[in-house]
């Protein structure tokens, strides 16, 4: 049976102590991604595999990865041609394939960072991958990947098609698509209400699904 790793970002927008204790207790291992050892760090936790070049990360997390005692560590040169999360996502992939990952801290800061931390976690499709912060959580959805709703009666819902030619199907909505193409980044699936059990299911291409909560 696959696991749940939990990857934890160095966006500036921090998840809060409570939501970190809770994907911790859900997930088998724990990965921090440069800066985000600080986040788990400031929520009492701790991490299983560090990734990074340690540029962004405080004094106290540096002083911890140049021990390399609490945890492994696979540190970078700061010159190289990927970003720690593109590096988190290997090391993820060589130590547990086929795991299923949960990101957090990956929202919020530069947008261009926003948009690339976007891209790399679309690339990840060995398995099923979130997006959990405080106030949404998010699924990226690869073609004939479904996902359930349940008891989210009221909640804002929204789809957004992060690779051309997608298609999609959603029921259980306020607006309801059947094999609907959804154009690249286009706003037509954008606030949509669940109104019972919801059914999300990708059919070609690849998007990204939010559920407010």
């Amino acid at each position: 049976m696959a696991c749940k790793v939990l990857v934890v970002c160095g966006s500036p927008v921090v998840a809060s102590p409570e939501l970190l204790h809770q994907l911790a207790g859900e997930c088998d291992h724990v990965v921090a991604v440069d800066r985000g050892l600080d986040a788990l760090l400031g929520a009492g936790l701790s991490c299983d595999v560090y990734v990074g070049d340690a540029d962004t990360v405080s004094d106290a997390g540096r002083a911890l990865v140049d021990a390399a005692e609490a945890f492994e560590v696979e540190r970078h040169n700061p010159y190289k041609d990927y970003t720690d999360l593109a590096l988190a996502l290997d090391s993820v992939r060589r130590r547990w394939p086929g795991a299923e990952v949960v990101a957090t801290c990956v929202t919020g800061g530069r947008p261009d960072m926003a948009l690339s931390v976007l891209g790399l976690l679309a690339g990840y499709e060995d398995a099923p991958i979130w997006i959990e912060e405080d106030e949404v959580t998010a699924r990226i959805l690869h073609q004939d990947e479904t996902w359930t709703i349940e008891g989210s009666e009221g909640k804002t819902f929204s789809i957004i098609a992060i690779a051309p030619n997608t298609d999609v199907s959603e029921h259980g909505l306020e607006w309801e698509l059947d094999h609907s193409p959804l154009g690249l980044l286009a706003d037509t699936g954008i606030s949509n209400v669940v109104r019972k059990t919801a059914k999300i299911q990708v059919h070609q291409g690849t998007a990204i699904a939010y559920l407010y909560k």
